[in-house]
C-alpha cells in the first residue's frame, strides 16, 4: 500500500495536510482528538482502556483519515473508514449495532461506512471539512465503491425535540426509497417529542444533504453519546455534479493506492 500526503495551501494562517494514518501512534492521535471532542466537549460516556483515548473494537479494522496542521504537527480532524471486506471480518458495520440494515444487504459488497468524524474546535472551517470529504471521495474512487453510509448525530441536550423536528423537516424531501429503508434498534420516541420546532441542523448532516444523501429511516437513540442518529446513505450516482467536481478536483493528488 502506498500512502502519500495531500497538501492544502495555507488557509487563515494554517497549513493543513491530509493523509491516512501510517502507524499505531497516528491512530492514537486521532483517538485522542476524538476523546477531546466527544467526551470532554460533548459529554459522551465512552468506555476506554486508556485515559484520554476514545477507542473501540472497530478501530483496528478501519482506515483513519487525518488532517494535520503542518505548522504545529497536531492532528486537527479525523474520519474513519470501514470497507465491506473489513466489516465482514469483524461481523458487520458499526451501524448494524444501531439499525437493522437488512434492506441494504444486497449493497454491502459495494459499500463503505464512515464514522467518528470530528474536528478540533479551532479548525472548524470549510477548509478542514473539505479536506476530509476530498479524502473520502478519493478513497471511494480508488476502490470503486458506489455507496457510502454513516450516522449523522444530533445532540439531545434539549431532550430530543430538535432531533425530532429535524427528521420531520428533512424526511419530506430526503427520505430514501422504501427499498433502502433501515429500522432503529433503539428508536427515538418521536410521538413524545415536539416535531414542529424550527430545526437547527448540525454541519455534518447539512453536508450529507448537500451532497445528495438519503435519510434511510427514523432516528435511533445512542445512549453512550446521548445523540439521535440518522443513517445516511450516499450513492455516488446521486452526488450533485457541483460537489462531485469540487471534491474530485481537490483529490487529484494521490492519497492512497494499492
Amino acid at each position: 500500500m502506498l500512502l502519500q500526503q495531500f497538501q492544502e495551501s495555507q488557509v487563515g494562517g494554517k497549513k493543513l495536510s491530509l493523509h491516512f494514518a501510517r502507524s499505531m501512534s497516528e491512530v492514537l492521535e486521532a483517538q485522542r482528538l476524538r476523546h477531546r471532542v466527544f467526551v470532554e466537549e460533548m459529554g459522551a460516556r465512552l468506555p476506554s482502556k486508556e485515559a484520554g483515548v476514545d477507542s473501540d473494537i472497530f478501530d483496528p479494522f478501519c482506515q483513519h483519515l487525518l488532517v494535520r496542521d503542518e505548522i504545529t504537527n497536531e492532528v486537527v480532524g479525523t474520519y474513519r473508514i470501514l470497507d465491506s471486506l473489513q466489516a465482514k471480518k469483524i461481523g458487520g458495520f458499526y451501524s448494524d449495532d444501531e439499525f437493522d440494515l437488512t434492506r441494504l444487504n444486497h449493497l454491502r459488497d459495494n459499500m463503505v461506512e464512515v464514522g467518528r468524524s470530528c474536528v478540533h474546535p479551532d479548525y472548524r472551517s470549510g477548509a478542514t471539512i473539505t479536506l476530509l470529504w476530498s479524502g473520502l471521495a478519493q478513497y471511494m474512487r480508488a476502490h470503486h465503491y458506489q455507496y457510502l453510509i454513516g450516522c449523522a448525530s444530533i445532540g439531545m441536550g434539549d431532550g430530543g425535540h430538535n432531533a425530532a423536528s429535524i427528521f420531520h423537516r428533512i424526511s419530506e424531501r430526503n427520505l430514501s426509497p422504501s427499498e433502502y429503508r433501515v429500522f432503529p434498534r433503539c428508536a427515538l420516541p418521536m410521538d413524545a417529542l415536539n416535531c414542529n420546532l424550527a430545526p437547527s441542523l448540525p454541519p455534518l448532516l447539512k453536508g450529507y444533504l448537500r451532497l445528495g444523501a438519503y435519510v434511510c429511516g427514523d432516528p435511533a437513540w445512542d445512549p453512550d453519546f446521548n445523540t439521535a442518529d440518522l443513517l445516511m446513505m450516499l450513492p455516488l450516482s446521486r452526488m450533485s455534479s457541483r460537489y462531485a467536481k469540487h471534491f474530485m478536483r481537490k483529490s487529484t493528488a494521490p492519497l492512497l493506492a494499492d
